[in-house]
This record gives C-alpha cells, structure tokens and sequence, in this order.
C-alpha cells in the first residue's frame, strides 16, 4: 500500500510537472485557446510568474529562477510604436496583475498620446465669465485675506518682471497647492465623521488638478532657470505647510485667500495677453497638449492657451469666494452642491 501511494504521487507530481511545462510552452509561443485572453506576464527577481485568462477563470503557472524569460520571451515583448512620424522602440508594459495597458483613440481614430488625462477629461474653456468680478473686503479675516495677497504680489513683480512665461510657471506650482489640501482635509473630515462632502472634495481635486495642467502647458513655452527652480521648492514647501494650518484654523480665510489670489492670477494673464497683442512676446503655435486638454482648434496660438487658462482662474475665483461665502454664514461645504463638472 505505501509502496503504491508513494507511486502514485510520483506520477501525479511528474504529471503535474508535464503540464505545467505544456501551459509555460504555449505561452511564449502564443498558443492559447479561442477565448483565451494574451498573457499577462511579469519578472521579479529572476523568477518568471506567467497568468493568461482561459473561458474567464484564471489558470497561473509560476516556474523557478531557471525558467526566466529567454532572449527571445523578451524581444516578443518589445515593440515599435510612432508617435509624430518618428519610430522608436519601447518594452511594452505588461502586469500579472490584470492591469493591462490600454490603448485610448480620440474621435477621429488617432491615437491619444496623453497618459496624465484621457479624451473624455477633455473640456472648452468658459470663455463668457466675467472677468471683472471683485469680492470687496468687508469682515477683517476679509481684508487679512485682501493684504496678504497684496503684500505676496510685489516681490513676485519685482522678481518676473516681463517674464510672464516664467511668471505663469511660478504662479501654478502655488496655485495647485491649495485644491489639494482643502480636499486632503475634506478627505480625512469625511472619514472621521462618516459623511458626505457635498461633492467639495472632487470639486477641490479637480481645481488642483487643472492648475497642474496650467504648468504642465507653459512648461512647453518657458524653461524655467535654476534658481527659479530652485524658488519653487522653498516657496511650494513654504505655502504648502502654511496653507494646511491655515485651513486647519480657518477654512473661510483660506478660501478668501485663494478667492484673491484667484483675482491676481486674472490680472497677471490679462497683462500677459497685452505683452502678447504688442509683439513684446512672439505669438507661438499652441502646445500641442493645450490644443487636446482644452479642445483647441489645430491653428490656436499662445494668446488662445492663455485666453483660456484665464478663464480657467475666473472659474476657480468664483468656487472660492463661494465656499468661503458659505463658511461665513455659518454654514457647512456639504449643505451646498458643489460646483462639480467644469472642468
């Protein structure tokens, strides 16, 4: 009997050993059932960890070290994409995770370039707001919030001066700061009190990421200098932790700030656009980023990008001066809608 077990278990393990070998076989040759979906295949540390869906169940074979990918598993791997008319070649991303790369067209069939937003995150700018609005200062945490702003903008003219490429660059590595931390903080307030936002967190992300977007596009029209870079790590680490306890202490003061610093965002454009239209500044072709983020027309320029990201500050004014016009009634961000679906 033991004897007969202990042969049984053999073949069973040298069976199992077979097939294991069949699947890994088929895998690198791309023999797979009709339903069967492409590998997904992953290396860690020598080992080589093979998954393919079959009929919709998962089937996984894992080998030793000694069955790493060949040469050849690899150059199967690799393939050459083109992007612009210039071919180069790329490793192919793959995951055994089930996340497999995907491959997003815009309407017209071409393939989308972008990997940090997608065609459906896409919008037309607002370009009927009104740029002129003004939130006059009437409490004192108003008029705190007014000359606070006030007092940052004359350095930041003395410094830039008619460099309004540079200008914008350092104006959004701040203006991304402040979206993300209200909603961070909205974020960890809904965890601990089992409530819902009002939307106020998706709407604050958004604001951030758009800013974002802003630098991402004039990085494209203005290398910034050393030492700017360097400003923006001490004035983003400064603005960061200040914002965060301000917001702590006073949400509708740090609305009110950004309401203002919102305003002064329109302005710097506004002056941008003047040194634009009186040739100071050449009228570039737009980035081609900008032309798919803010659904431009192929022939936009630099004035129609910052025409746009313009009206983009107008929007992100109003939703502050909002929020902090709730905080002081005495209200809370989650008894208002918030303005969701702009951008």
């Amino acid at each position: 009997m033991m004897m007969a077990s202990r042969g049984g278990a053999t073949k069973l393990a040298s069976s199992m050993m077979l097939l294991s070998r069949s699947f890994s076989a088929a895998a690198a040759r791309g023999m797979f059932v009709k339903e069967a979906v492409p590998a997904r295949v992953t290396a860690f540390h020598g080992d080589a960890v093979r998954g393919f869906l079959v009929r919709g169940s998962e089937f996984c074979c894992r080998h030793g070290s000694t069955a790493s990918f060949s040469e050849k598993d690899q150059q199967q791997n690799a393939q050459l994409v083109s992007e612009g008319g210039d071919k180069e070649e790329k490793q192919e991303i793959v995951s055994y995770w089930g996340v497999p790369p995907r491959k997003v067209t815009k309407e017209d069939g071409t393939e989308w370039k972008w990997k940090s937003f997608s065609p459906w995150e896409t919008y037309s700018a607002d370009l009927s707001i009104n740029l002129t609005k003004h939130h006059s200062p009437v409490t004192f945490l108003d008029r705190m919030a007014y000359w606070t702003v006030k007092s940052l903008r004359r350095p930041v003219d003395l410094f830039f001066q008619k460099r309004y490429g540079c200008r914008a660059m350092m104006l959004e590595t701040v203006a991304a700061v402040p979206g993300m931390v209200g909603g961070m903080l909205l974020h960890c307030r809904s965890l601990r009190k089992f409530e819902h936002s009002g939307g106020w967190i998706k709407a604050l992300i958004e604001e951030a990421e758009n800013e974002r977007m802003h630098l991402m596009t004039f990085m494209e029209v203005a290398q910034p200098r050393w030492y700017e870079r360097a400003l923006v790590f001490t004035v983003q680490g400064v603005f960061f932790n200040a914002y965060f306890l301000g917001y702590l202490i006073s949400p509708k003061f740090a609305h009110r700030v950004v309401g203002y610093l919102e305003e002064e965002a329109i302005h710097s454009y506004t002056e941008f656009l003047a040194e634009v239209d009186g040739g100071n500044i050449e009228n570039v072709p737009a980035p081609a980023i900008a032309i798919d983020y803010w659904r431009l027309p192929p022939e936009s320029t630099l004035r129609d990008v910052v025409v746009a990201v313009r009206a983009d500050e107008a929007h992100h004014r109003d939703v502050n001066h909002f929020a902090s016009d709730i905080h002081f009634q005495g209200r809370e961000l989650k008894e208002a809608p918030a303005p969701v679906g702009y951008h």
